[in-house]
């Protein structure tokens, strides 16, 4: 018998784990070690390749602390190398991509995909527990890694007391020995003046931040591993005796959508003018008008089909043909809606212009088209316990595709396209991306607007630091400008 499994967007909490976690020898020096490279290379003000450095320094340490914790292979598997590639890839875009709002969100999900890696199929949690685990665990992981701190300065072999004086040692010869050589020899001091950056006061204290977040983020994801396992439950979630409260509002919506898509079948054979003459819009106000609301619809009937396949009673045969049939039919109807949404969003556009909210909206929506998909899958066997990962990842995976699809081009190339069409071009809006349009803006342009647009754009851009070379930027700074 087939019994599908609660979504994890609503399961309970994990009770406290024990306070008693041993703390693997390898876990303080990988902390270390991580925190010093991420303080080293990470840009915290703009993207740059030092994010993906630190991302590798900080997935490298918890590998290895795991593995050498274990003394042999560790808990991570070929899902958690996915959902480390994911994150690691998100946080790669800050290399070619200058975009901030954009690195923002593919920070926002680099951290949400190293979390699933991390906590792979270990626990049977609320997937907002697992999609925050990493930090979450790291405040848990402050008194486990003090405890390790304690016992290891207070050894009686004086490890501790050698190396801090061996480190002194270094950091002493380096600042002797370094200004000399590069006194010395003028080529070696370029060398130096590009890779130490100026010790200021506000450098010192961003390296100590990313270094403690570095670091705790290394012991927070060593403690969950190190914590015992939470296994599944054989339990089945509770859920109605009847099935007539949960039949009669899906067939109503069914109904409703089936009328709402004869409507749309209308228009698609009678053409968008019929509606406009019997509707007395305009072209731009009959898509304004509609888009939101289907999106709302959208959010509504997915939330409604989750709490179907949580609640809704699937004990007998019928009780499952029932889910199938109604959630099915259900999840293809949205699907038109879907469709309907983005082709009024379509019509906005290319009525008023392209922004970015709006593309990011036009990606929520196929994102939602993605989720009702994967819903249909998931009612083959009526088995959902996978859904709320996978909607994960086509998420962090939709983001991804953006990222490299370079979306700011994207905009300035389709409201070019509008305005070598008669219609007005907001060079202004365009002046007020990031150098990721250069290549758009100097090649389609004209002079001298190509060139008060390019100053506006380059205006707030400064010298990069090695962490911090962007392929964006670094190209941008090569175009030639003219007179505005």
């Amino acid at each position: 018998m087939a019994v599908a499994g609660p979504p994890v967007l609503l399961r309970q909490l994990p009770p406290p784990k024990s306070a008693v976690v041993p703390l693997p020898p390898a876990v303080l020096p990988a902390a270390g070690l991580a925190g010093v490279c991420a303080a080293l290379v990470l840009p915290v003000d703009r993207p740059g390749v030092g994010w993906l450095l630190a991302g590798l320094a900080v997935a490298a340490a918890v590998f290895v602390a795991d593995r050498r914790s274990r003394g042999g292979p560790g808990s991570f598997t070929w899902g958690s190398a996915g959902w480390a590639f994911l994150a690691l890839a998100l946080l790669g875009m800050g290399t070619v991509r200058a975009s901030g709002w954009l690195f923002v969100l593919c920070v926002l999900g680099a951290a949400v995909a190293g979390s699933l890696a991390v906590v792979g199929k270990r626990t049977v949690n609320s997937v907002f527990y697992d999609m925050l685990a990493v930090p979450l665990e790291a405040l848990k992981a402050v008194p486990w890694a003090g405890r390790g701190v304690g016992r290891f300065a207070s050894r009686r072999d004086g490890v501790a007391r050698r190396i801090a004086l061996a480190v002194l040692a270094a950091a002493v010869l380096v600042a002797v020995f370094v200004p000399l050589l590069a006194s010395a020899d003028a080529a070696f001091a370029a060398v130096v003046s590009a890779v130490v950056p100026d010790l200021s006061f506000d450098v010192l204290v961003r390296w100590c931040c990313v270094f403690v977040v570095a670091a705790l983020l290394v012991a927070g994801a060593c403690y969950f591993l190190a914590a015992p396992a939470h296994r599944a439950g054989t339990e089945n979630p509770q859920r109605t005796k009847y099935g007539l409260e949960w039949t009669v509002p899906l067939v109503v919506l069914v109904v409703l959508f089936s009328v709402f898509v004869g409507v749309r079948l209308v228009v698609l054979f009678g053409g968008t003018e019929y509606v406009l003459r019997t509707s007395n819009l305009t072209s731009a106000e009959y898509a304004r008008g509609g888009f939101w609301q289907l999106c709302a619809v959208t959010v509504l009937t997915l939330a409604i089909v989750a709490a179907a396949l949580r609640w809704a009673p699937n004990v007998t045969k019928a009780d499952r043909l029932r889910q199938r049939v109604l959630l099915g039919a259900l999840s293809a109807l949205s699907l038109v809606l879907v469709g309907s949404a983005l082709s009024r969003m379509w019509t906005y556009q290319e009525a008023y212009g392209f922004t970015v909210l709006r593309l990011l909206v036009e990606v929520c929506e196929l994102w939602f088209g993605a989720v009702f998909v994967l819903v249909g899958a998931s009612l083959v066997k009526l088995r959902s316990t996978w859904l709320p990962r996978a909607a994960i990842g086509t998420a962090a995976a939709a983001l991804l595709v953006l990222a490299v699809l370079d979306p700011e081009r994207l905009i300035a190339d389709a409201n070019l396209d509008r305005a070598a069409a008669g219609k007005p071009l907001d060079h202004r809006y365009l002046a007020g991306f990031s150098t990721d349009v250069v290549p758009v803006v100097s090649a389609r342009l004209p002079e001298p607007l190509r060139t008060c647009v390019l100053r506006e754009v380059l205006a707030g851009d400064t010298p990069d630091g090695w962490p911090a070379w962007n392929l964006s930027r670094a190209s941008a700074r090569e175009v030639t400008l003219g007179t505005c």
